[in-house]
């Protein structure tokens, strides 16, 4: 009898914790689905915002994409010290709302020919103040979804954080396909592509719903302490560069090789299979381009379950070598197969590996700050290493295609993943004390 009651609990903390893991995914699915809709659906806009006839402009679309990734340390800052002072749950639903507004705004802007440049401008405006919101996004959900898991499936729930972003991705090709099932690629160009946008701004008002039922991660004597005035250390940036200098520096440097290697595999391999199979085969690479991201998804609880039992480093490891060894075979000959389970099968053994990463990067980087700080640390360490690497390698793979050094851009991943391996191996432990579990003094 007294065996089945200590369990109950247990069984109650359990599915509180798959619950509050439910809703603040559910609120990361939308925000990234807004985020990667700009990515899936670039092709066919990029004609209603700059001239058909500048060569240029797909350079333009994927410099405003690099662009909005200087505004997510701004919105770590920001959402990170709301998020540690005044509590996770509000700092998120705060978020999605921003995100809705900017999906709505873009789906409404008029097109270049009818107000010139302006329309580039209002595209820009709008994506910069999606990277804010997304750069509180992610540091706060990672914060949450790796404090609401229980000990011992910390690696498993919180590998959530990654299933859905990179459901937010899937959910984009899903959405082309469902168009290409039905219209010509002159008709999404010319409205298609709104309505990809405003889905995305209905699922985020619904998001703001569900995310008001949360339960709140930070206890309530800290939130009470930070609107008492007492609590001055609490999402502190002085706290965090004075004495939390040292987990800050460890997240960059875990962030960059990982953030690098997702965004040249998740983000150019699918673009790399979309122009392999142009034209007659757009179907085709679309259809790819789902199934493998679909299979990057279905990685992560696995990654997250097996980390709780291997220890993060063993992963981490994984990928930093696998990362190091492949990149270079991935990033060239992608792009010149014609064959579709080649081409799935390149990118598929690139997800395996990079899941490694993937998958645990939330809860790795929560284990480092103690929880005064830890939203704000989580965001502002992934934030500046994903705007210098992350969010720069769609438009430096542009570029490197332009100049003819694809070769050079493949090295240059490869060196960024091997600095972070070099963390991986001689700076982390496999397991041990750690703040999120409390048993670090």
């Amino acid at each position: 009898m007294s065996t089945a009651l200590s369990a109950h609990p247990e069984r109650a903390a359990l599915r509180r914790s798959i619950s509050n893991t439910l809703k603040g995914s559910a609120g990361n699915l939308v925000e990234w689905y807004d985020v990667y809709v700009y990515s899936v659906f670039a092709l066919y806009f990029e004609s209603q915002f700059f001239s058909a006839a500048d060569k240029n402009s797909t350079m333009y679309v994927w410099a405003i994409f690099a662009a909005t990734f200087l505004m997510r340390p701004i919105g770590a800052w920001y959402f990170g010290r709301f998020a540690d002072r005044f509590g996770r749950r509000r700092a998120l639903t705060v978020s999605v709302s921003v995100m809705a507004g900017c999906s709505f705004l873009i789906a409404i802007t008029p097109t270049a020919s009818q107000i010139g440049i302006w329309a580039a401008i209002i595209l820009l405006l709008a994506r910069l103040l999606q990277g804010f919101a997304t750069g509180g996004e992610y540091g706060t959900s990672a914060t949450y979804m790796s404090e609401a898991a229980i000990p011992g499936r910390r690696g498993f729930l919180s590998s959530f954080h990654y299933v859905t972003l990179v459901g937010g991705h899937v959910l984009a090709q899903l959405t082309l396909l469902a168009m290409l099932s039905f219209w010509d690629k002159p008709e999404i160009s010319a409205w298609g592509w709104r309505i990809a946008f405003g889905i995305g701004g209905i699922a985020a008002l619904v998001v703001f719903w569900l995310r008001r039922s949360m339960d709140e991660s930070l206890q309530e004597s800290s939130i009470e302490a930070a609107r008492e005035g007492r609590a001055k250390a609490s999402g502190s940036m002085y706290e965090l560069f004075v004495h939390q200098w040292r987990p800050l520096l460890l997240c960059f440097l875990i962030t960059a090789g990982g953030t690098v290697a997702f965004y040249t595999y998740s983000v150019n391999g699918p673009k790399m299979i979309q122009s392999a199979f142009a034209g007659d085969d757009v179907m085709t690479g679309t259809l790819i381009n789902l199934g493998v991201l679909t299979f990057l998804m279905v990685l992560q609880p696995l990654g997250g379950w097996l980390s709780d039992i291997v220890g993060r480093k063993s992963l981490l490891v994984f990928f930093g070598i696998g990362g190091v060894l492949y990149t270079w075979y991935m990033v060239t000959a992608l792009p010149k197969q014609h064959d579709a389970l080649m081409a799935f099968l390149i990118l598929a053994v690139g997800f395996v590996i990079l899941t490694g990463y993937t998958s645990i990067n939330a809860v790795v980087k929560a284990e480092l700050f103690p929880t005064h700080v830890r939203a704000l640390g989580v965001g502002f360490g992934y934030a500046l290493a994903n705007s210098l690497f992350g969010g720069t390698a769609p438009l430096l793979y542009q570029a490197a295609l332009k100049t003819d050094h694809v070769n050079t851009f493949a090295l240059y991943v490869t060196a960024v993943i091997a600095v972070s391996l070099v963390v991986y191996v001689f700076f982390l432990k496999n397991k041990g004390p750690n703040w999120l579990d409390g048993t670090r003094q």
